[in-house]
Parts: structure tokens; sequence; C-alpha cells
């Protein structure tokens, strides 16, 4: 058995839209109105897919979901044509692109029964994507319907936030090693609600079967939040020994510190200053929200990062002097996704990571290079080039909407297991 850790990025999905349906998201409030372009959304998602490749890491891919959402409308009483314009939105919603949001995992090295665990994520705190947890299950259960390496838990119950991975993250000596799961959740931050619920961390920790003594439970800073790091991952990253974060990242930074080394000797940790870099230039260029990978030659680590970093001069200083040192993140990887940072997502945002034997996973949700291609082909002649909000009750775009989706899901051979 071959275990690797594989990046699943959500493929942005036709109905794209900055519906500003995201409360704390400073991105995505700023850009509420305007005019989106999902088919280069779509495409700059896959190159940078193609890029992951290119470093000779695998790749996965989830699925855009079904749009819209006509069942969670029916239990609203509506429909897309009778829905008010922020209800219609949230069903048109295309935010299951950041796959980081889709489920908590545990690789079968931490858990007690020696398999691989995922909770799909209930993503309560949002009405745009509360709804989203039953399509991503479905897809989660195909793509890891291997029982004996695979269990698949539904979500958390309501009233306790889960927002999956983007609030967890797991150090370990390298990825097949057992490792120390971070769990990280809010409280408050000024007028932004917390998202992710300590209650519902300990309960996705019981549900993996995870080693107390190796599970540690951290509060995020309120400034932080405050600031717009609705999420842990637009302030920290880890990947094997390496945590990478902001100074102000964490309520009580000293004592988790002080337990993660009590936990994992080899430890290191890469603190960048307040002092040289802020928390608004690091929310702002979505710094920590890059995918931090090991590269598969010995070339040490390679951050990921969106190219908006290269355009604030404190940001990019400080990573050009750290990659310049003798330190484990030796390269840097500017990618090009500004459609999904205008709606706030960057990166890291955009995948879930898997640590597992490709041959357990369906291969229908593995990505080659002809693979990415052929997606690109249906990419570039089905889905909309633009959509002003205004747009989303137009059935004209409601029908190429859906046949974008069908014709996607249809050419991968998954439309008798997703077709809602």
């Amino acid at each position: 058995m071959t275990v690797r850790e594989i990046n699943f990025d959500g493929l942005v999905g036709p109905s794209h839209n900055y519906a500003g349906l995201s409360l704390g998201n400073l991105a995505s409030a700023r850009n509420a109105g305007a005019v989106s372009h999902p088919r280069a959304a779509a495409l700059q998602g896959l190159e940078k897919m193609r890029a992951n490749i290119r470093l000779g890491l695998t790749q996965g891919l989830f699925l855009p979901q079904w749009r819209p959402d006509g069942a969670w409308l029916a239990m609203l009483g509506t429909d897309v044509g009778g829905a008010e314009p922020h209800i219609r939105a949230a069903a048109m919603s295309a935010s299951s692109m950041w796959a980081a949001n889709a489920a908590t995992v545990s690789p079968a090295a931490d858990t007690i029964d020696g398999r691989t665990h995922l909770t799909v994520a209930n993503l309560v705190t949002m009405p745009h994507r509360s709804h989203e947890w039953p399509q991503t299950l479905r897809q989660l259960q195909l793509a890891f319907s291997a029982r004996d390496a695979f269990e698949v838990h539904p979500p958390v119950p309501a009233p306790f936030g889960d927002e999956g991975a983007a609030n967890h993250m797991r150090l370990c000596e390298n990825h097949g090693a057992p490792g120390v799961e971070v769990f990280v959740y809010g409280q408050s931050g000024g007028p932004f609600p917390a998202r992710q619920h300590v209650e519902a961390s300990k309960a996705v920790a019981r549900l993996h079967g995870l080693d107390p003594a190796r599970t540690l439970f951290v509060q995020q800073s309120d400034e932080a939040i405050a600031a717009g790091a609705f999420h842990n991952d637009v302030v920290a990253v880890a990947n094997e020994h390496v945590l990478f974060a902001h100074e102000l990242a964490f309520a009580d930074r000293d004592s988790f510190y002080a337990a993660l080394r009590a936990a994992l000797p080899c430890v290191e940790i890469i603190e960048v200053p307040a002092a040289l870099v802020s928390l608004s230039d690091a929310i702002r260029s979505y710094l920590f929200n890059a995918q931090l990978v090991t590269l598969p030659d010995g070339g040490g680590m390679a951050l990921v990062l969106p190219s908006e970093a290269q355009a604030i001069p404190a940001v990019w200083n400080w990573l050009e002097k750290l990659v310049a040192g003798n330190g484990p993140i030796r390269r840097l990887v500017p990618v090009d996704v500004r459609q999904s940072m205008a709606n706030g997502g960057g990166p890291a945002c955009l995948r879930l990571r898997v640590v597992a034997d490709s041959a357990d996973i369906d291969p229908r949700f593995l990505l080659d290079e002809a693979k990415l291609d052929e997606i690109a082909r249906i990419v570039g002649a089905y889905w909309p080039e633009d959509i002003a909000p205004a747009d989303l009750g137009d059935t004209r775009l409601i029908a190429r909407i859906e046949q974008s989706w069908l014709t996607l899901v249809d050419h991968l051979q998954l439309s008798g297991d997703l077709i809602p």
C-alpha cells in the first residue's frame, strides 16, 4: 500500500456569482453585486490543479453541485421563480467549490480502527452553504466507497457549526506516520460569528476514534476573526512537521505551541511576526490560505499561494527571505485564482487533503492532464461567461447552468450516481 497526500480540488461551478452572502468574509462583501466570470473561474481552478500535477503531486476532483437547489427551495415552500432575491441567490450559490469546507479528514494512521475517516461538514452558520452537505456527502460516499479503507460519516447535528478541514490541521513526521490533529474553533470576533464550534470539533474527534493524547483543541483569536479570518486556514496552514502561522492566529499561542511540541517533538513552527506582516496584509493577500505541500523529488516543501501575495511588498519580501534561508519551505508557486479570491477563497479553500492509497479511491475522482484537458473543453463550451446578480432568476441562464452540469457529470460517467 502506497499512502500519499491527495489534494481534491472543487471545480468552480457554472453558477459562480458574487452575491455577497458570506458574513465575515471581507472579499465576498467587498465584491457583492459585481459581475462574475464562471468560465474563467473554472479554467483558473483547472490550471491550478494542472500545476500541482506538474509538481509531481496526486490530484483529485470534486464536482460542482446541482444548481439551483430545488429540493432546498421546496423545503422553504418556494421555487427559483418565486423565491426572494437573497433566497434565490443562496439556492444558486457555487460555494461548494471550496472543498476545504467539504469535510474533516483523519488518516488511517491516526484512527483506532486503522481506516481513514471523513465527516461531512454541516456548514449551518451560513444559509447559502447549509444545504450543501447532502450532495457533498454523496460525492464522498462514491469517491471513498472502499469500506475496508474508509468510513464516511454524516454531519454533526445542528446547532453545532462545523466547517470542515478549513479549521483542522494535522502535523506528523511524514504523511504515513501517526499525527497530531489540531482542531481550531472560534468564539466571536467583533460583528462576525464564529463558524467552528468546539462541540462540533470534539464530536468529529470522537467519531474518528482519535487518540486524545494526540488531539488538540485550540481557540482562534477573536482578533483574527474580527479582521476577516473567518476560517483558521486564513491565518495558519500545516504540512507534515511544519506549522506556518501568523503571530495573531491563536488566542493562546504559547500554550498551544507548548502542547504541540510536547505531542510532536519534531515540529517546526514558522511564525510570521505582526510587526513585519500585519494581520490585515496577511488576510488581504491570503498568504496563509496557501497549499503547503511536500515536493516528491526531495526538494523540501513548496507554498502554492495566490498571485495577489506578490502585490503586497511586506508579504512578498518576507516570503522571499523565508525561501532564501535553510528552512523547510524552499519554493514559492504563485497561481492565478482571482475569481475565487474575489469571492473570498484562495488556493487552500479550493482543496481537501486526503492521505490515502489512491488505489482505494474511485478513479472517476482522480485526475491526470488528459482528463483536465477534457474538463477544460467542456467548461469552455458550456460554462456561462458572465453572471450579474440580477441574472440569477433568468430562466435561460438557469437552463444553461443545468445543461453545463449535466454535460460534465455525464462525461465523467457519474450521471447515474449524482443526478438529483
